[in-house]
């Protein structure tokens, strides 16, 4: 099998860490090298604390659920003898409370515009089994309890 890592670095740059006064800003070094700017969300975390333009971990759970299914799709029409040309989707993650009243990302709603090449077009029906298949072959939806949805 394989390993995939991620290195998380933070460093407090001021003296009220123990007032809860302290930066959320962070870096996700990757193994291949990318340094990814993170932090808290500003919905979790109040400015000046959170930094709205770095990369939070519920976006960053979002997008690898997004990207996951886009590149199993891609197998799956690939597979099945279809050309995609492009694929774009605008993931939407909701935050609820659990039965202990504890927030987590309930469910994450793909949508998915897909525009196919070649002269073959599938169905809405083998559309809508490739979108399953993506699901049920997708290592990140494998990995999760939380719902996903495609619209």
């Amino acid at each position: 099998m394989s390993e995939h890592k991620a290195t998380i670095q933070w460093v407090r740059t001021g003296d009220e860490f123990l007032k809860g006064k302290f930066s959320r800003a962070h870096t996700w070094t990757f193994d291949g090298g990318v340094t990814v700017a993170a932090s808290s969300s500003p919905s979790a975390v109040p400015l000046p604390y959170s930094i709205p333009e770095n990369v939070d971990p519920e976006e960053a759970f979002v997008a690898s659920v997004s990207s996951c299914h886009m590149l199993t799709y891609l197998w799956v029409a690939f597979r099945n003898g279809y050309i995609i040309d492009s694929y774009a989707d605008e993931a939407v993650g909701a935050l609820t409370k659990n039965e202990k009243g504890i927030l987590w990302v309930s469910l994450i709603t793909l949508h998915p515009k897909i525009v196919y090449g070649g002269d073959r077009i599938p169905s809405a029906e083998d559309v809508a089994r490739f979108h399953h298949l993506a699901h049920d072959n997708c290592f990140i939806s494998n990995s999760i309890k939380t719902e996903v949805k495609v619209l």
